[in-house]
C-alpha cells in the first residue's frame, strides 16, 4: 500500500483531511472512523491517522473527490464543538500507530508445596548439638564474600547500536568501504559500550594536533567572521510551517512505535543535543550551504555516529543537570577541536549556544534541523547508514513523542552549562598563552 500525500486543517466544528490520490474510482473509497482513529483505503492508497481528540462520522461529514486535481477531501465533525486539535501539521505524529497499553498479568497455577519433603531436607542439613560444640571449640571462621553478578547472557557476538539500540548488521563490511568517520574499525559490530567509549577517546587523542589549534588561535580572522554569522533558523519567527518537500520527506519516514523507558527517553534528549551541536558547526562554517564535506563533518562531530557512543543519563527526572550536560557535550567539544578544518574553542562555544537556541524553539525547528542533516547524509554513498540507524528514527520520535517543555528545559541547561578548557584535557590555556607570547615577540620585532 502507498501512503498518499496529505494535509490537515480544522475549523470550530470539523477537521478536514486532503489526500492526493490521482486516478482512483470514488466509489471504491472506504472511510472508517473509530473515536480518534481515521482510516482511508482506496487501492493502491492507504492512510491511517491518529488524531488527538475524537471525531464523528455524522450527517455533517462529507467526502468529495476532485478528479481533475486528484485530491480527496474528507470532512469529519468534531465530537466536541470548538475543541482545538493540536499538532495537525506534525504528519509523523498523526501517522504514528496507537500506543499499546498492556498490563502484565501473573497467573498462579498452583500454590501446593511438598512441605514434608522440604522439612526432611532441612533436617538433613542441620547440625546436631555435638557438631555445634565442636565448631565452637575449633572457632571456625570461614571467609564470607558476596557472589559477583553474572554477566548478561549474550546469544550473538554482535552488539546492537543506534536509536534505542534497535539496529545491528549495518557495519559488518565497514572494513571494505571508505568510512573515514568510523572510530571502531572492522570491530564496530562487536564492541561493547565501554570499548566504544575507550576507542573514541583514543581516536580523539591521536587526532589532536596542538600546532593546528595554535595556528587557528593566532590567525583567527576568518573564524571571527564565522562567529558573527546569524543563524536564519534561530532568527526565524514562530510558528514554522513545513514546506511541501519537507512533508514528502516526512511521509517517507518509517512507521514505528517506540517503547522507551524514562532513562532511555532522557538519553534520547541528550543525544539530540549532540546532533544539534554537529549541525550548528556544519551550518555555521558553511552558512547553510552544504559542501561535499558536510556529511563527513556532521558524522565526525557526532559521537553517536562516529563511535556508536551516545551519552548516558546520570540521573532520572525532567530536569537536566549541568554535570550531565557537560558530560554529554564534552566529546563534541573534543571532536570539534581535533577533526574539522576550523579548530577553535570559541567556535565550539558558539555552536553550543546555537544548539541551545534551536532546542528552545521547539520540536518543529528541531525537526527542520534533523531533516537538513538527513538530506545531507542520505546523499552520501557511505554515510547514509547513519541516517538509517539514527536520523530516520529520531525524525519520527521528535514529531510523535518529544515534548516542547522538556526541549525547553534541556535548552536552558545547555545554555547555562560551562565547558572549561581544562576539562578538554589538552592544555588549551597553556597553548594559547604560548601563542600570545610568540605573537607579542613578533610584533615587537616588526616595530623595531
Amino acid at each position: 500500500m502507498i501512503t498518499p500525500r496529505f494535509s490537515c486543517s480544522q475549523t470550530e466544528d470539523a477537521v478536514t483531511v486532503s489526500m492526493y490520490c490521482p486516478s482512483i474510482r470514488a466509489a471504491d473509497v472506504e472511510i472508517n472512523v473509530d473515536d480518534n482513529l481515521l482510516t482511508v483505503h482506496v487501492n493502491p492508497y492507504y492512510l491511517r491517522l491518529n488524531f488527538p481528540n475524537n471525531l464523528l462520522e455524522d450527517d455533517s461529514s462529507s467526502a468529495k473527490y476532485d478528479a481533475g486535481s486528484g485530491h480527496l477531501r474528507i470532512t469529519l465533525t468534531k465530537e466536541q464543538t470548538g475543541q482545538h486539535f493540536e499538532d495537525l501539521d506534525l504528519l509523523a505524529k498523526l501517522l504514528a500507530p496507537r500506543p499499546t497499553k498492556t498490563t502484565p498479568t501473573i497467573e498462579v497455577l498452583s500454590s501446593v508445596e511438598n512441605t514434608d519433603g522440604l522439612s526432611q531436607k532441612l533436617n538433613e542439613l542441620s547440625l546436631n548439638p555435638s557438631e555445634f560444640e565442636e565448631a565452637a571449640a575449633n572457632d571456625w571462621q570461614l571467609p564470607q564474600e558476596f557472589p559477583e553478578g553474572l554477566p548478561k547472557f549474550q546469544t550473538s557476538l554482535e552488539k546492537p547500536y543506534g536509536f534505542l539500540c534497535l539496529h545491528s548488521g549495518y557495519l559488518r563490511h565497514v572494513g571494505h568501504t571508505e568510512n573515514e568517520v568510523n572510530d571502531l574499525g572492522p570491530d564496530a559490530e562487536k564492541c561493547s559500550k565501554d570499548e566504544r567509549s575507550k576507542r573514541r577517546i583514543q581516536r580523539e587523542d591521536d587526532k589532536w594536533d596542538p600546532e593546528h589549534y595554535m595556528a587557528d588561535f593566532a590567525d583567527d580572522e576568518y573564524i571571527q567572521d564565522l562567529l558573527k554569522w546569524n543563524h536564519p533558523y534561530i532568527a526565524a519567527q514562530d510558528p514554522y510551517e513545513y514546506t511541501e518537500s519537507e512533508n514528502l520527506e516526512i511521509l517517507r519516514l518509517p512507521r514505528k512505535e517506540y517503547l522507551a523507558d524514562a532513562r532511555q527517553t532522557r538519553e534520547l534528549y541528550l543525544t539530540l543535543a549532540t546532533l544539534l551541536f554537529a549541525f550548528a558547526y556544519e551550518s555555521r562554517t558553511n552558512q547553510l550551504d552544504p559542501t561535499p564535506e558536510s556529511a563527513w563533518t556532521i558524522c565526525t562531530l557526532t559521537p553517536a555516529f562516529s563511535a556508536l557512543d551516545p551519552p548516558e543519563s546520570l540521573c532520572i527526572g525532567d530536569e537536566f543537570s549541568k554535570v550531565e550536560v557537560m558530560a554529554t557535550l564534552l566529546p563534541s567539544y573534543r571532536r570539534a577541536l581535533a577533526f574539522p578544518l576550523y579548530r577553535s574553542f570559541e567556535l565550539a562555544e558558539r555552536c553550543r549556544a546555537d544548539a541551545a537556541q534551536l532546542l528552545a524553539k521547539g520540536r518543529r525547528f528541531v525537526m527542520r534541523c534533523l531533516l537538513d542533516m538527513k538530506r545531507i547524509v542520505d546523499h552520501h554513498e557511505v554515510y547514509y547508514v547513519y541516517s538509517k540507524i539514527w536520523l530516520d528514527d529520531f525524525c519520527v520520535w521528535v514529531q510523535a513523542h518529544a515534548s516542547d517543555e522538556l526541549l525547553s528545559k534541556l535548552a536552558k541547561s545547555v545554555l547555562d552549562t560551562s565547558i572549561s578548557k581544562e576539562s578538554i584535557g589538552w592544555h588549551l590555556e597553556d597553548l594559547e598563552a604560548v601563542t600570545r607570547e610568540v605573537r607579542g615577540r613578533e610584533a615587537d620585532s616588526d616595530d623595531e
